[in-house]
């Protein structure tokens, strides 16, 4: 892969660390108990509650592709960065700029069901 597309691909990476950073901040407030005693009313707590699991699966997902991103970044000068791990074809630049932690061509991904 050339140079610039790395240099463009690891720029895309690390624009959305920074955006999941921020994404995880946000959720971890979110994700606080809810005091048992707060005077929320009955629905109104369990919606609360509700919220609150929506947002930890949020915040699981946001940390999960943040991992993913990290490792990314530490491969992309690897020269087998960009080759599909199954099949061992480049991945397409657009796949990559679209999603950077993939290390699967869409052909296996699909064959996978990922």
């Amino acid at each position: 892969m050339e140079i610039e597309k790395r240099q463009t691909i690891r720029k895309q990476i690390m624009e959305k660390i920074a955006a999941l950073k921020e994404d995880i901040k946000s959720f971890k407030l979110l994700t606080k108990p809810i005091a048992p005693d707060s005077a929320i009313g009955r629905l109104t707590r369990m919606e609360a509650i509700n919220s609150k699991s929506i947002n930890e699966a949020a915040l699981n997902k946001s940390k999960l592709l943040l991992s993913k991103l990290e490792h990314a970044l530490t491969l992309i000068d690897d020269p087998d960065f960009g080759f599909c791990r199954e099949c061992e074809e480049p991945i397409p630049y657009a796949r990559l700029m679209a999603i950077p932690e993939t290390e699967l061509c869409v052909q296996c991904a699909e064959d996978n069901n990922l």
